[in-house]
């Protein structure tokens, strides 16, 4: 495989300093521990902080800035971010009314954030993300990971903070706001790893991977390639089979791509679970489409709805200034 990697140790510390290096009105960087942070701090307001293994950028280095993160912490590829990352981090951002940690529901994830909330004296809640409809229903510890769904929650809970919400209302939306958002994936082909240097499992020409993470692991079934339409029928089957939303509902609809999906499919898809809403007497009312939850290199995209209200929809709109998304302003 050919990669532009010079040494895979040197990876996440040498992009990091390149992402800050081309954004520097907006970032700043700690080496040591790694995070990265806005330029211009908060002042008398809730932090919010979030991070999670590299590779699935932009997510969550990325949106970091105004209305949205005020840190990010990256750990190696597919690894969590060290507790004392995440614990330096929020220290570092903390603006007088607490600090909200967004985590995805990943088992290394939960555990060093977990760690993380036991090393801060500063006021502090936790925020875990699992919308994946793949692995069941029910709460964090049955096993729902968090994938594409989590920069909604990021979205939202860094406007809520914005205009001034408290540390507990902050906390309450991001929980009403992973509540109300699915997500299901597909994936054609899989990831190579820096240090492996290799594809983390191997598929046929003519397969793709149903329900898959954002980790590079299989799906949770295999089955012959389906056309576009039928692959936007299955994953919004099972994403509206777990959130029921009444006809007429207003949602917002996110087409993300795992890496290596070019955008003029991912726009075919947005049009395709556009119409099959339609069908289905629901309306989209929002729209994000791109690259913004990788795994690395997958060839593949998964499909996110948030049910809306008219308080989701006014956070969702409200200005955001980060070097991956940019709304508002």
């Amino acid at each position: 495989m050919k990669k532009f990697i010079g040494f895979a140790e040197d990876l996440v510390h040498d992009a990091t300093d390149g992402l800050v290096m081309a954004h520097p009105d907006l970032l700043a960087l700690n080496r040591n521990p790694l995070f990265v942070h806005r330029r211009q701090p908060k002042q008398d307001r809730v932090a919010v902080v979030s991070g999670g293994g590299s590779g699935h950028e932009p997510l969550h280095v990325g949106y970091v800035g105004l209305g949205m993160l005020d840190a990010a912490c990256p750990g190696q590829v597919f690894t969590s971010p060290h507790p004392d990352q995440i614990a330096a981090a929020a220290e570092r951002v903390h603006a007088g009314k607490g600090v909200l940690l967004v985590a995805k529901n990943y088992a290394g994830d939960m555990l060093n954030f977990e760690k993380a909330t036991e090393m801060l004296a500063i006021e502090h809640a936790l925020v875990v993300v699992d919308d994946d409809v793949t692995i069941g229903s029910g709460p964090p510890a049955a096993g729902r990971r968090g994938i594409a769904g989590t920069l909604v929650v990021e979205k939202i809970v860094g406007a809520a903070a914005e205009r001034g919400d408290d540390l507990r209302r902050c906390q309450a939306i991001g929980q009403r706001v992973n509540g109300c958002t699915a997500s299901m994936g597909v994936a054609f082909t899989a990831c190579v790893v820096p240090e492996a240097a290799a594809p983390t499992f191997e598929i046929g020409p003519t397969e793709m991977e149903v329900g898959v993470g954002i980790h590079g692991e299989p799906g949770r079934y295999r089955r012959e390639l389906m056309p576009a339409e039928d692959i936007v029928e299955l994953l919004l089957d099972g994403i509206l089979r777990d959130l029921h939303p009444a006809p007429g509902q207003e949602l917002l609809l996110h087409v993300n791509g795992f890496g290596a999906t070019p955008m003029i499919e991912l726009y075919l898809l947005n049009k395709l679970a556009t119409q099959a809403l339609r069908d289905r007497g629901l309306a989209a009312a929002r729209w994000l489409v791109g690259n913004h939850t990788t795994s690395l290199d997958t060839a593949g995209a998964s499909l996110t709805v948030t049910v809306l209200d008219d308080e989701l929809k006014a956070l969702w709109d409200a200005p955001a200034c980060t070097p991956s998304l940019r709304r508002g302003l």
